[in-house]
């Protein structure tokens, strides 16, 4: 998207001459006065103003104060001729980013425009940090008033001022990155850069050079130096995502580092010192892979200085309901389109529903149903048959297997047909005509009962 101009300078020729130098690489607008650049200021948001100090009316100070004003201040450069260099500096002081001297060269006032709108960038960075960096313990990314993520969280304030290396444990998908980077944001280190390696999706070979780096040279196809993830996470938090996958001549390494703090590139022998903190994850039981000989002893008790458990969402359900709404209202903004409603019994069954994907399974749901079910209601008819299959939902196994128990003595001089429609009565009978219930006795989904029901619509506790 261009950045906008606003040109404001009573003599047309100018104002017109500037208008074709800019208009190829900016979207410019024109007035030929302070007032109708007033007017103009209420209408559009403008990312720069070039002004002219002296004209007809009300002068180019008064254009400055007046975009200063602005909730979204724009970048003001003012035109001025020799003389008024004076009053041009009083205009800064007053908010001006720079002034130009006339007459006019376009190749200066291009490079102040692109070097304004480049400082206005990095302001709104820096905002953006200082505001992430002000958000200390408010965990705004972490969604669950459970209480097993408080208790998460608590460990996560103690631990983060700390420089102890931390092991985060827990299933695939349950935000165990998320929570590494909550640590690193709530650390003296939070100004310094966080470093995340996936070591489960880079070959042995290629793990080792990504971590320690590589001189030109050091191996086939080591065309150049390479700064490696532990250089590049100095003074950070170097993330190790994965860490039971990483093979034993990397164990060996990652333990060395822990022992000295300093680690060598492929094809050097020199000692390269880091100051980083070190937070690994795992979904694997390492203590399991210890007695198996898959993990170095020493090196887990190295990484196992802190430990954090990340609950499955099936441990904690009560946060289910307020990850669908968090992320059903992200993805209604990301994707500007209405968000939707779950009805209750939908909510009950996704609420009850073992999310063996955790909260990544349950992000893709929210994204799915939203962009396929735009500002509508999500009923259960509209869910997948896995929704209805939980195999930890113990209550709903025993009822289903009672109830076809006590239908084992069925007619079977009846035609299956027959035999189904008595299934069907008998199950929403039992339910008390519930149809989520039925269709959970029945071992089928709200979808697929729905289909019976209209097979058989004097079965339907609303027909009438």
């Amino acid at each position: 998207m261009q950045a906008s101009i606003l040109i404001v300078d009573d003599e047309k020729n100018t104002r017109e001459g500037l208008r074709l130098a800019l208009e190829d690489d900016y979207d410019v607008y024109t007035a030929s006065n302070a007032v109708e650049a007033f007017n103009l200021m209420e209408l559009e948001s403008f990312d720069v103003i070039l002004t002219d100090l002296r004209m007809a009316g009300k002068s180019g100070m008064m254009v400055i104060d007046h975009a200063m004003a602005q909730s979204n201040k724009p970048i003001c450069i003012m035109m001025t001729a020799y003389g008024d260099v004076d009053t041009a500096v009083e205009a800064m002081r007053r908010g001006a980013f720079d002034f130009h001297t006339k007459p006019i060269n376009i190749e200066k006032l291009e490079f102040m425009i692109k070097r304004a709108i480049q400082s206005k960038s990095m302001e709104k960075e820096n905002a953006v940090l200082h505001k992430r960096l002000d958000n200390r313990y408010q965990f705004s990314q972490i969604v669950g008033n459970s209480q097993a993520m408080v208790e998460v969280l608590d460990r996560v304030k103690l631990v983060a001022p700390t420089k102890a290396t931390v092991l985060i444990e827990g299933q695939t998908g349950t935000g165990k990155e998320l929570i590494a980077q909550s640590i690193h944001q709530n650390s003296e280190r939070a100004r310094k850069p966080f470093v995340a390696v996936h070591c489960a999706a880079l070959a042995a070979n290629l793990l080792e050079s990504e971590l320690f780096g590589h001189e030109k040279g050091s191996f086939t196809g080591a065309n150049e130096r390479r700064i490696g993830r532990f250089e590049s996470s100095d003074g950070g938090t170097l993330f190790l995502d994965e860490i039971g996958e990483i093979d034993a001549s990397t164990q060996v390494k990652l333990l060395r580092f822990l022992e000295t703090r300093s680690f060598e590139r492929l094809g050097n022998s020199k000692s390269i010192k880091v100051n980083i903190r070190l937070v690994c994850a795992t979904n694997r039981n390492l203590s399991e892979m210890v007695q198996r000989g898959e993990f170095r002893e020493d090196l887990y008790y190295r990484l196992n200085v802190i430990r954090i458990h990340l609950p499955s969402l099936i441990e904690r359900k009560e946060d289910i309901p307020l990850l669908l709404k968090h992320y059903l209202r992200l993805f209604s903004k990301e994707n500007e389109i209405p968000s939707l409603k779950l009805s209750k019994d939908t909510l009950n069954i996704l609420a009850n529903y073992t999310w063996p994907g955790n909260i990544r399974e349950l992000r893709n749901f929210c994204e799915n149903v939203l962009i396929l079910k735009q500002g509508q209601t999500v009923i259960p008819e509209d869910l997948e048959a896995k929704f209805f299959n939980s195999e930890t939902n113990e209550t709903d196994d025993q009822s289903q297997s009672q109830f076809y128990n006590s239908n084992k003595s069925l007619n079977t001089s009846l035609s299956l047909d027959m035999n189904e429609k008595q299934l069907l009565r008998n199950a929403l009978l039992k339910s008390g005509g519930n149809r989520t219930k039925a269709a959970q006795l029945m071992g089928i989904s709200r979808r697929t009962l729905h289909r019976k029901l209209l097979k058989w619509p004097e079965l339907d506790p609303d027909f009438s």
